[in-house]
């Protein structure tokens, strides 16, 4: 539902505010020091995580982006290269953080919607070392934030996994929205990355909590992740606070699908309205990308009547308008958007 205010929010599923459960959660925790390893709240969600996802070890950290940098860090040196996709998260939305805090540059390979298949990675890998830079790690996205939220197969992962592992590559998974991918397919999300080496995800997006992500690898690579977390000034004291809610997200990550069926339901309204705006098919979570060029109204005019609407959302990049749904968002919300959308101009 829309927040008390009737402000509604679109630009990404980031903007979920904590339920009163999670703060009664967050209020009552009990906490230690976690740069110690004495905050029992944190220790139990971070062993959750590892057994949830098929791994060892698992470390709370407090973003996406230093889950995903922990990960790059830990995995590779100065000079290497890093395969992923042209579109990826880690590449194009984390401020050259990579290059600034690795060293590394990235080998992207043209795929749709991030589907790096043993193909891509042979091909890379028949120069690297010899004509091109040492190939290191490859990096994919589950799901796929910039396609419009795509969910990449289980088999295409496996194989592509199982190709980086026949190179002797660390493999590293994306999975900000692994769990919105896990109730797409209709399976645990351990199934999807199984043979990856380490996997992030977000506890602050579709899952609803306030802050956090995890990171999960075996015992080795989360010692050493944990060791850059202080690096880079991650060790966070009584975390079990911000840890409580996260725990509550993880335990009703299956409400994601209330998500994908709002998407779908806005995909379809606007299809309704007018065929060229978006294409439902291409809905598999809780992202809808509309077509701008498609749009009947120059963007200026459309963000008054939003802005009179009390409905938020990002400008259009790309061609296009991300709308993102979540749990702080219903059906009279998207009726809104939409007739805004379609509305005929004069």
């Amino acid at each position: 539902m829309a927040f008390d205010d009737g402000f509604v929010d679109f630009r990404s599923d980031t903007v979920t505010r904590p339920t009163a459960e999670m703060r009664k959660a967050m209020a009552d925790a009990a906490v230690g020091d976690d740069v110690f390893r004495g905050d029992p709240t944190v220790n139990g969600l971070q062993d959750e995580c590892a057994a949830l996802l098929g791994f060892e070890s698992g470390l709370f950290v407090p973003s996406g982006v230093m889950a995903n940098q922990l990960c790059v860090m830990a995995q590779t040196r100065p000079g290497d290269e890093v395969i992923c996709d042209p579109l990826a998260h880690v590449r194009n939305i984390e401020r050259g953080a990579s290059s600034a805090l690795s060293g590394i540059a990235y080998r992207p390979v043209e795929s749709e919607a991030g589907f790096i298949t043993a193909q891509h990675i042979a091909g890379v890998m028949e120069l690297a070392g010899r004509f091109h830079p040492r190939v290191r790690l490859v990096c994919w996205e589950n799901t796929h934030n910039f396609s419009g939220g795509r969910v990449v197969p289980v088999d295409v992962m496996a194989a592509g996994l199982a190709a980086a592992e026949a190179h002797g590559l660390a493999k590293h998974v994306d999975g900000a929205r692994i769990f919105n991918a896990a109730v797409a397919l209709g399976v645990e999300a351990a199934k999807i990355v199984q043979g990856a080496d380490t996997v992030s995800f977000c506890f602050s997006k579709g899952l609803g909590a306030p802050v956090g992500s995890a990171v999960v690898g075996s015992s080795d690579t989360i010692e050493e992740i944990r060791y850059l977390r202080a690096r880079l000034g991650g060790g966070m004291r009584q975390v079990g606070i911000l840890a409580a809610a996260a725990s509550i997200a993880l335990r009703d990550r299956t409400r994601l699908a209330e998500d994908h069926e709002l998407a779908r339901y806005l995909a379809m309204e606007l299809a309704d309205r007018q065929g060229d705006l978006v294409d439902p098919a291409s809905v598999e979570t809780n992202i809808v990308n509309i077509s701008a060029a498609a749009i009947r109204r120059p963007w200026l005019e459309l963000a008054s009547d939003f802005e009179q609407e009390g409905i938020a959302v990002y400008p259009p990049f790309d061609e296009r308008f991300r709308i993102v749904t979540h749990r702080d968002v219903d059906r009279a919300d998207v009726d809104r958007l939409v007739q805004i959308v379609t509305e005929t101009p004069g």
